[in-house]
């Protein structure tokens, strides 16, 4: 299996990003509705939505059909997730700008740039009970993977599993960040809900990256 992927249209990377989202609405919502406005996965589906809009038919590179997506998410999503998420998705741009090719490093630095464009505007740290407690461990751990010289593919569902345990490490947190905060010890018991939309993401991501493979 080869340890380069093509991406032939960054549009079809992204279009699967765009999919988990939307096809996890509902549910995205309703975990929002625990412990926040409800209104999570609807906000999420409509910014990606946009984005679906602005790319459908045209051929992009992964970079340039990145940054669509930091826009749209960015004039299409109110609150904090529309930055916050722009943010990330401007670091990943940034990142593999020209590129038609993708290492493992290159996913590596992809990774690491979304991380400190987020930290860039946000203080957020793990442990805060918000999406940064999937983002960073799904970082580290695929850089660690690289280190230790796993191959592309064992590196990619390694960075799957730590983003679904940090994802599941909201549900005994309490809430430091966001409107979730004010509820104090009442947010513990549920899982975060940008954790969890970042889990979908993530994972999404090294799934379609994975599907390139030869």
């Amino acid at each position: 299996m080869s340890e380069v992927v093509v991406i032939k249209n960054g549009v079809d990377v992204v279009d699967d990003l765009i999919n988990v989202i939307v096809s996890n609405r509902d549910y995205l919502s309703e975990i929002d509705g625990a412990i926040g406005d409800g209104d999570h996965g609807i906000n999420m589906a409509k910014g990606f939505n946009i984005c679906k809009k602005r790319i459908d038919g045209k051929q992009l590179t992964l970079s340039e059909a990145l940054a669509e997506l930091s826009d749209s998410l960015m004039e299409g999503i109110g609150g904090s997730m529309g930055p916050l998420y722009g943010c990330i998705f401007t670091g990943w741009s940034d990142s593999v700008q020209g590129k038609t090719e993708l290492t493992k490093e290159d996913v590596q630095a992809m990774l690491a740039n979304g991380m400190s464009e987020l930290q860039d505007i946000s203080p957020a740290q793990k442990g805060d009970k918000c999406l940064v407690d999937t983002l960073f461990p799904a970082t580290d751990s695929f850089a660690q993977a690289v280190k230790d010289g796993k191959t592309f593919k064992e590196a990619l569902n390694i960075m799957k599993d730590a983003a679904a345990k940090g994802r599941d490490s909201t549900k005994d947190l309490v809430a430091k960040i966001g409107r979730a905060s004010r509820l104090g010890e009442r947010s513990r018991g549920v899982l975060d809900a940008g954790a969890t939309s970042c889990c979908l993401l993530v994972t999404q991501l090294a799934d379609s990256i994975e599907a390139r493979m030869n």
